[in-house]
């Protein structure tokens, strides 16, 4: 594996989530710097001792925004 993604939303109540695509692997934060550090941690626990660990971690992030006519 060279790279895994994960999507990053803005919670209504303030902070963001992350959620791994293709494996269940899920953290959250209050900011995106406490974010990116969660997700390295859960990266390296969920792959501990496996083979496959992804060398590369993919944020995309997912901005909703509603404007009123």
């Amino acid at each position: 594996m060279k790279e895994i993604i994960f999507i990053i939303e803005e919670e209504p109540e303030g902070g963001y989530i992350a959620k791994a695509l293709g494996e269940a692997i899920f953290t959250q934060a209050e900011s995106m710097d406490e974010l990116r550090k969660n997700i390295r941690d859960a990266v390296k626990c969920h792959f501990h001792g496996r083979k496959n660990r992804p060398k590369v971690i993919r944020l995309h992030s997912v901005h909703d925004e509603v404007l009123a006519l």
